[in-house]
């Protein structure tokens, strides 16, 4: 269960490591940099490590829970390969990048240097999607990716603030957990995430669909937004997956004896 911080709208690193500790001591499991956010000068990119990592070593001394940040390293080669040690060093467990800014090579080439998994972010897959004379299929282009080593891709999710239907959302989640080879451990399966316009409602149809739990399920409004606030949303999320795993509606868990 995860979720999207956007720094980019003007969050300072000191206000983006406050968000980063409500979502954790909420229960949150993952939390990602905005594709936008990786080093702008009001939020640079050292500050913003060493200030999310406070919190999450924190809580993990704690609690013993560590929750993965995936840091924002988009940028020059030289610079990623900066960045992504920077993360490790300081305890973290996730890099990011937009995978269509750094292409293939740039990313074969980070991978090598890294044991961190790399969550990859799609910005600007409309351009390789939206003509059916020009585009490639979502089911393609994300082998190319998988053999490149990234760890997490987005599949954008139900119901979504963008242009695809649920059923291209669906197939694309299902070829990434599908392997590619028969050889055991070289099948280059890669995490599915969903994301865009996610909240609780989601969950049931979601989980029906897919048929499995490996993924990531990141909701940005759909968490912080909620009317109860941030704590309230994560539990509201977390609730509506419980919903989807026991086989019941979202309405008949939310009355059912003992629901919290």
């Amino acid at each position: 269960m995860g979720t999207i911080i956007k720094p980019s709208v003007g969050l300072s690193p000191a206000e983006t490591a406050e968000l980063v500790k409500r979502l954790v001591k909420a229960g949150i499991d993952f939390i990602k940099d905005d594709e936008l956010q990786a080093d702008r000068p009001h939020c640079p990119f050292q500050e913003r490590l060493r200030a999310v990592m406070r919190f999450i070593n924190e809580h993990a001394d704690r609690t013993g829970k560590r929750v993965t940040y995936a840091f924002n390293i988009t940028g020059e080669i030289d610079q990623m390969l900066r960045r992504q040690e920077q993360v490790a060093v300081a305890g973290g467990t996730c890099v990011m990048v937009s995978l269509n800014s750094i292409g293939l090579a740039a990313l074969a080439h980070i991978r090598r240097y890294s044991a961190l998994p790399t969550h990859g972010y799609r910005n600007a897959w409309e351009m390789f999607s939206r003509h059916p004379l020009l585009g490639v299929s979502y089911i393609a282009y994300q082998k190319f990716w998988r053999q490149a080593r990234v760890g997490h891709m987005h599949v954008n999710g139900l119901r979504n603030k963008f242009c695809e239907d649920d059923d291209s959302v669906i197939a694309s989640a299902r070829e990434c957990l599908r392997p590619m080879f028969d050889r055991p451990g070289r099948g280059c399966e890669v995490m599915p995430v969903f994301s865009s316009g996610q909240w609780a409602r989601q969950a049931t149809e979601t989980y029906r669909r897919l048929g499995a739990t490996a993924l990531i399920y990141a909701c940005g409004g759909g968490i912080m937004a909620h009317p109860a606030g941030i704590t309230a949303g994560v539990a509201s999320v977390r609730q509506a997956w419980e919903a989807a795993l026991a086989g019941k509606s979202l309405e008949g868990y939310a009355v059912a004896p003992g629901a919290r």
